[in-house]
């Protein structure tokens, strides 16, 4: 655990050392030893924030200490924290800070600070998480895809489940899958197991599920509550005390039994691929 601890801080440490350079998510993954897939959506679970937001917060925080205390020009400090016009800065600047650069050079202006993270080891009350590891075969599924931003996606997948929901190409929506991070996008797809008999819906492709090991998360509850808590318990607690195995691939699965009629007995999983070391 102190292990992977130390990584997640050096990672921070890094964007916080180059905060005023380009920041490329495969290189701040690289220093939590992770793919940029799985950081992003550790990071997210663990500061409620993702990476981009993180950034553009601490970028914000550093920019209005300087435009409160030194003469530079705006565009200078524009340039200086990625921003490549006067325009982009000040609008970044007030959806943060809700004032102008300019106003922020007057005395009494309120501006709001965003302090650098620091990841620490807490021991908290006995949390009963249900998993179990198992082995599977390669195995194809048919569905629907769309790709989306890392930055967006939370927001975002919600609404092609909605759009799903309204024409679902004669699909059941047994699984939720994410497929070929690049650290900026992925695809996600709405499936079902792929049955080479039945032929295949309009508008849908296949894609097969290499085999290996999987980590079986149990949840149970309505959705997406209960899907959603799991998965900050994967990222926050179960994953830091993992010993014996790594994260594996760039996918991950969600499985759906179909719908209860008591939205409290709902069941879902969460799956996710590992490596024995």
């Amino acid at each position: 655990m102190k292990d992977w601890i130390e990584g997640f801080q050096a990672s921070i440490d890094y964007m916080e050392q180059n905060l005023t350079k380009e920041l490329d998510i495969e290189r701040i993954a690289q220093k939590a030893a992770l793919s940029s897939f799985y950081y992003q959506r550790i990071f997210g679970a663990m500061c409620g924030m993702t990476v981009g937001e993180y950034i553009r917060a601490r970028r914000m925080t550093l920019a209005a200490q300087e435009l409160a205390c030194s003469d530079r020009k705006v565009i200078d400090i524009a340039l200086k924290y990625g921003y490549d016009s006067p325009d982009s800065f000040s609008k970044a600047f007030r959806h943060f800070h809700g004032i102008t650069p300019a106003q922020a050079r007057e005395s009494g202006a309120n501006l709001r600070s965003f302090a650098p993270l620091h990841i620490k080891i807490t021991l908290e009350g006995g949390n009963m998480l249900d998993y179990k590891i198992v082995e599977k075969a390669p195995f194809t599924v048919v569905g629907i895809k769309k790709r989306f931003s890392a930055e967006t996606s939370y927001r975002e997948v919600p609404g092609f489940w909605g759009e799903w929901m309204s024409d679902t190409k004669g699909l059941k929506g047994m699984f939720g899958i994410c497929t070929d991070m690049n650290g900026k996008t992925f695809d996600y797809w709405i499936a079902d197991l792929y049955l080479p008999w039945e032929d295949i819906p309009q508008g849908c492709e296949t894609y097969q599920i290499p085999g290996g090991l999987w980590a079986l998360f149990r949840c149970e509850g309505a959705l997406p509550d209960s899907m959603q808590k799991v998965n900050t318990q994967i990222w926050s607690e179960w994953l830091p005390a993992l010993q014996g195995y790594t994260l594996a691939g760039n996918y991950s699965l969600e499985f759906y039994l179909p719908p209860a009629k008591n939205p409290a007995e709902t069941v879902s999983y969460i799956c996710i691929p590992l490596n024995k070391v």
